[in-house]
């Protein structure tokens, strides 16, 4: 089995814990439209599909494009001027990216978010400097979970698919890590719904927590 050398995350949801800012951010836009705010936990699960679902989520009956569009613009207003307030690392994720660079190994994002987001958010959370490898759902022509953005973050990360490990809490992050020939896990401590089976994805391994990842690299 090849060695890996390269640990690729995902990033709301698996990386960083994002959902109390982008939850925030949806219930300021509701109260905005004068519609009843949502709870944390019927939020939760639904952030990792980024800013269009949230605004499904926050208003199911909405069928007009325009106003649609208007909001999912609004939103984006709202969540970028208040990215980084409750939002941190999940719990061990410090150690486990310690034990990444303690071991002569690299690390990188590949996320859907915007880069505009992801970047700043990036940047606020202190993880710039230290990431090989940063791609975002607008640096390519595809998102995941075509490969393409996978591929692109190995050759930032002067990496080979066959010893990299992918880590996310959707889907299409288990889908995109399989398309590009990479080691896939899931995070099931992550933004997953009940109505989600993990079992179905497809995954190479799942973890309760970060910490379980380092007990995968060595």
């Amino acid at each position: 089995m090849p060695i890996i050398n390269t640990v690729l995350f995902d990033l709301d949801g698996t990386l960083i814990d994002t959902a109390p800012d982008m939850a925030n951010a949806l219930n300021i836009l509701l109260q905005e439209e004068n519609c009843k705010v949502l709870s944390f936990d019927e939020i939760r699960p639904v952030v990792s599909n980024g800013s269009a679902a949230l605004v499904q989520l926050g208003f199911p009956e909405l069928k007009d494009d325009a106003t649609i569009t208007r909001l999912k613009k609004r939103y984006l207003e709202i969540y970028e001027a208040k990215l980084c307030v409750d939002s941190v690392l999940f719990p061990g994720m410090t150690q486990l990216l310690e034990h990444i660079e303690n071991q002569q190994m690299c690390w990188g994002v590949v996320t859907n978010k915007p880069g505009w987001l992801t970047d700043s958010l990036m940047q606020q959370i202190g993880l710039s400097e230290r990431a090989a490898c940063v791609v975002s759902g607008d640096t390519t022509k595809n998102r995941k979970p075509h490969p393409e953005p996978m591929y692109l973050a190995c050759k930032q990360a002067d990496s080979h698919p066959q010893n990299c490990i992918y880590i996310g809490d959707a889907l299409r992050d288990i889908q995109a890590g399989n398309n590009a020939g990479m080691r896939s896990v899931v995070a099931n401590y992550g933004y997953i719904g009940e109505w989600e089976n993990i079992a179905e994805w497809g995954a190479d391994f799942v973890v309760e927590a970060p910490l379980e990842i380092i007990n995968l690299l060595d």
